[in-house]
């Protein structure tokens, strides 16, 4: 027999099922329902935490519980199966909360919209971002942090700019954001790499590297890797951090996935500086909503007024419209909320492709995958043409990015490819990994 909690889920399925509860339509409280099935409000709010669990309903604080609106029908899973693109899952987005912030901002904004902001960012938000902050144990003020256009903007920003130590040469990981590579390019910078591999850089490499290559800053992406998913170590953090002291050196530390950890024991290498010379960088896009472009960029002192200085040359000011509805969205508890959710998601997805790694025979195939996150790489023995294998790919519209994008210049020919499984469904996942798997049992057959 069932239990209760199952009873009710399954009637809800039911009026969603029959049309006697629309999308978007909010449910009925707790109080009705356990009226109605005469049970506990523990015993609902466990059947809908459930249904928030899988996405088909999500809840407002002190607004009760909607329906998920479906705004993206399924389709069929034979077509195309994307690894490339970086984008979270579309049903993960939280449109009808963040609709509701939006709207509040204009009320609570409305004053401001048709003027300049401070270039800087909302003072609101910063100071809601202070505590927000707190508890990842990023600890500053609202003076330290700026508001910037997406991360995107804030790294190149701060490629551009002037640093203290008068110094010219930047360092990054090989492979790294092919992204912030060619930024440092196109602005006429001499580009340095150093090797990472899965358990981390090699660290008198990079001290002598610190001594000899006149570094203004490393780039750094400590914490689930683009592309290949890892993180650094708590010492590992702790020495790049002292070796930057040591030798005068800038970190840039770009935590564009700080929210989805749930490794409460790992602390980003900021927490670790206290010379002040690291520059968070925390993007609200990628594990959030990819169109609000919105980063937050805490600044030691002495970078503050010539970052703000270079962000006017860029725009006067960040939508202050995305800026309100973003201090409203953190400030009601929506964003903790959200996090939950994510957190479970991609969680859900690397075990499944862990499974799949574990499944399928993959000789000539080394994967590393992590707990949690968007990326994995996949390296391939030398018996595998990389080539090759994403050309067979993409004739059955199975899409994956080549590791030459990850390395200065293309580096030469980088046998691996990087996957990501953000955007993906579990089913999506396991059949293109299957077909990874086949296409690869074909090329070393041959």
């Amino acid at each position: 027999m069932k239990k209760k909690f199952e009873q009710i889920i399954e009637s809800i399925e039911q009026l969603i099922t029959s049309n006697q509860l629309q999308q978007g339509e909010r449910l009925p409280s707790i109080r009705v329902m356990a009226e109605k099935f005469m049970c506990n409000k523990s015993t609902i709010i466990r059947a809908y935490q459930e249904l928030e669990n899988d996405h088909k309903i999500y809840s407002i604080p002190k607004g009760g519980f909607y329906l998920v609106e479906n705004h993206f029908p399924s389709r069929n899973l034979q077509e195309k199966i994307d690894f490339s693109e970086v984008m979270p899952e579309p049903k993960l987005l939280p449109y009808k909360e963040f609709n509701h912030c939006i709207n509040r901002s204009v009320e609570l904004y409305k004053d401001h919209l048709f003027t300049y902001g401070a270039t800087q960012g909302l003072e609101s938000l910063r100071k809601v971002l202070v505590t927000h902050f707190s508890e990842h144990q990023i600890f500053t003020s609202d003076e330290h942090i700026c508001i910037a256009s997406g991360a995107q903007q804030a790294l190149n920003i701060v490629t551009k700019m002037s640093f203290p130590n008068q110094k010219k040469n930047i360092l990054v990981e090989q492979p790294t954001y092919g992204l912030m590579q060619e930024m440092v390019i196109e602005n006429g910078l001499n580009l340095i790499g150093i090797d990472r591999r899965d358990d981390g850089i090699d660290l008198n490499e990079l001290e002598t590297i610190f001594r000899e290559e006149e570094i203004k800053f490393f780039y750094i992406i400590p914490r689930f890797h683009n592309p290949l998913g890892t993180s650094y170590s708590e010492k590992m953090k702790k020495s790049i951090v002292a070796l930057a002291e040591k030798y005068d050196v800038y970190l840039i530390e770009d935590d564009y996935l700080a929210d989805i950890d749930t490794n409460s024991k790992a602390l980003p290498a900021h927490y670790y500086d206290v010379s002040q010379r690291t520059i968070y960088i925390k993007s609200f896009s990628k594990a959030f909503m990819p169109g609000i472009r919105i980063a937050a960029v805490v600044l030691p002192e002495k970078l503050v007024a010539t970052f703000i200085k270079h962000k006017k040359y860029d725009d006067l000011n960040t939508s202050i419209l995305a800026q309100g509805a973003l201090e409203i969205f953190i400030k009601s508890g929506m964003y903790r909320n959200h996090v939950r959710k994510v957190q479970l998601a991609y969680r859900k997805k690397m075990d499944c492709l862990r499974d799949c790694v574990t499944r399928f025979p993959h000789i000539g195939i080394e994967i590393t995958v992590p707990k949690t996150g968007f990326f994995a790489w996949m390296k391939l023995s030398r018996d595998l043409n990389v080539k090759q294998l994403i050309r067979q790919l993409k004739d059955r519209e199975i899409y994956v990015s080549p590791a030459n994008d990850y390395f200065i210049n293309g580096a030469g020919e980088q046998n691996a490819i990087r996957l990501c499984i953000a955007k993906l469904t579990n089913e999506q996942i396991r059949l293109g990994m299957c077909a990874i798997f086949e296409e690869a049992s074909k090329l070393l057959s041959k």
